[in-house]
């Protein structure tokens, strides 16, 4: 494994939801509650910020060259030249307390994106999928703060973590229909180690999962046994993504949100960008297909 670089340090408040743009050949991340949308070049160094006009929980792909974030109210397209905003629809008008949170693709192109109470507090989150024809699905309620996401190489399981109940789900996951079913838990993560937040498959089938609050990064097997741990500059590691011309990089978003100057002291590049070579590589994002 190679030294863990820190690529891009603007002290994001919630850095979440690096997602690698293949056609660009850039990375896309959000910083959740000082709303932003950036867009890392590793060609250049480059971390250009856009501001959002709200809270946005994650961004991803589109066929058609734009990009869907996740946001405060609902759905919206992005703009990636300008950062200009389009609603699209808003699946909780009635939950003006709930905020988007993490999401991503299915290999169908339909969005799998989930809420929480933005005080996280009350257990009011829901998982939902948005089609490419924009309509939108509830795959799941009671979900406490909504969180990491993807599938087997098969597309035979989907993986959900629920952040507050220290849990990483599995799912059943049908790819014809984009249902899921019978839930059971696949790693629960000791209180002391954080809570677990994004993840990400690699192209071995392997599950990567960020510790927020546990200044770690921990890779699994399929069965949900620790494969490795790698420890983090940041505490509040947030989402694992592959990225690079050969998928070979890992970055790794993290959340500056509460640390004094004594913790910035230890941890000077907390909120930033990281990068490094884990010696196996990911699989490339999925687009929405709109």
């Amino acid at each position: 494994m190679s030294e863990i670089l820190c690529v891009a340090s603007p002290r994001a408040t919630v850095g979440e939801g690096p997602v690698w743009d293949d056609r660009r050949q850039v990375l896309w991340w959000v910083d959740i509650k000082t709303p932003r949308l950036f867009r890392f070049d590793p060609r250049t160094g480059e971390n250009r910020a856009w501001p959002m006009p709200e809270r946005i929980g994650c961004v991803a792909l589109c066929e058609n060259g734009r990009l869907i974030g996740a946001f405060m109210t609902g759905f919206k397209w992005i703009d990636p030249d300008t950062g200009a905003v389009t609603p699209i629809l808003d699946p909780e008008p009635d939950k003006p307390g709930n905020r988007f949170n993490d999401g991503k693709c299915d290999r169908r192109g339909r969005l799998f994106a989930g809420t929480m109470d933005n005080e996280e507090i009350a257990c009011t989150g829901t998982l939902y999928r948005l089609d490419p024809d924009l309509s939108v699905h509830v795959l799941a309620t009671d979900v406490h703060l909504s969180n990491g996401l993807d599938w087997s190489l098969d597309a035979r399981v989907m993986y959900y973590t629920d952040t507050l109940r220290h849990v990483i789900w599995v799912y059943d996951f049908d790819l014809e229909t984009g249902e899921i079913d019978h839930r059971r838990a696949f790693a629960e993560v000791r209180e002391d180690t954080g809570g677990p937040d994004g993840l990400c498959v690699d192209a071995e089938g392997f599950v990567w999962s960020a510790h927020w609050g546990g200044w770690r990064v921990t890779r699994y097997d399929p069965d949900g046994r620790i494969d490795r741990v790698i420890e983090m500059p940041a505490a509040q590691i947030t989402c694992p993504s592959f990225g690079g011309p050969e998928l070979d990089v890992l970055y790794l978003s993290s959340a500056a949100i509460g640390m004094t100057e004594a913790e910035f002291a230890k941890a000077p590049d907390g909120g930033g960008l990281f990068a490094l070579d884990p010696g196996v590589r990911g699989l490339a994002a999925h687009r929405f297909a709109a």
